[in-house]
């Protein structure tokens, strides 16, 4: 005898849609990062070609190249280093904002114009929040490949004398570049069109930035111009990286300025982003 099947009544229909529409809402940001990473793998050889290649380069020009007119040790202001270990942890660093800065600009203006996909992920029971939280989460991941990448390189290369230590430079290098992507994912989502913006940011702030942050020589050298490596999270993560790569001298208070500069700039940024993704999805 067949079992009789009784036909779901309307209110146990609408638990079973709001008892799926939890899970959802509950890991929200883990299901854009998984969307994330899945959309990644269509460009996975041009990342690790970046981590591996970008890197070499770098150590070979400078550690074989420029180091080799620099005979003496440079002096950082506390100390006197070769300079392939005064450069490595910066680059290191710099590498992390360049992924943020490709991963929070034309990513960002695909999700809400060209593919729109950001408004489909807000159509399912995912909130702004969530999707912004999920997007830098993506990026994180794929900074956390290129900086542990560069960091195994600039290792082969003996360019971190403490490695005890020199490993905290991948989280110094991801919280700078989250530092640095974070408000360029807020200025992405609040443009309606991409008219040479992105263009001048990589020009006008993000090359400054990478030239006058001491990245290749003290900041100090600079004279007037110390006010960029000041305001910049390449500066901040950099000295960071050199005092756990090999032993930069660094007072405790200015450690913690280091440190919350970037945890602050990250945080107003996510904030800004939560803002703008949620207006722009609201309409």
């Amino acid at each position: 005898m067949s079992e009789l099947r009784t036909t779901p009544t309307l209110d146990e229909l609408r638990d079973e849609a709001l008892a799926w529409g939890r899970t959802p809402r509950r890991a929200g940001t883990l299901f854009v990062l998984e969307h994330w990473l899945r959309a990644m793998r269509a460009y996975g050889w041009t990342i690790v070609v970046n981590a591996i290649g970008q890197p070499i380069v770098y150590l070979l020009g400078l550690g074989l190249g420029l180091a080799a007119l620099i005979a003496v040790p440079i002096d950082d202001g506390t100390q006197h280093v070769r300079y392939v270990v005064f450069v490595a942890p910066a680059l290191l660093v710099t590498a992390a904002v360049a992924v943020a800065s490709e991963e929070s600009t034309y990513p960002v203006m695909a999700g809400f114009k060209w593919r729109r996909y950001f408004f489909g992920f807000n159509a399912a029971p995912l909130s702004p929040r969530q999707i912004v939280n999920g997007v830098a989460a993506g990026a994180c991941v794929r900074m956390f490949i290129v900086v542990a990448a560069y960091y195994v390189i600039i290792w082969v290369f003996q360019a971190v004398p403490h490695p005890e230590t020199g490993w905290l430079s991948i989280i110094a290098g991801v919280l700078g570049g989250l530092a640095f992507g974070a408000p360029l994912m807020a200025y992405a989502a609040s443009i309606e069109d991409d008219r040479g913006q992105f263009a001048l940011v990589q020009r006008f702030i993000f090359m400054p930035l990478f030239l006058f942050s001491g990245t290749f020589y003290p900041l100090g050298n600079v004279g007037w111009l110390q006010w960029i490596g000041w305001l910049s999270p390449v500066w901040h993560a950099s000295e960071l990286s050199r005092m756990v790569t090999y032993g930069r001298a660094i007072e405790p208070w200015l450690i913690a300025v280091h440190l919350g500069y970037l945890v602050v700039l990250a945080a107003v940024g996510l904030l800004a982003a939560h803002h703008f993704f949620g207006r722009r999805l609201s309409r």
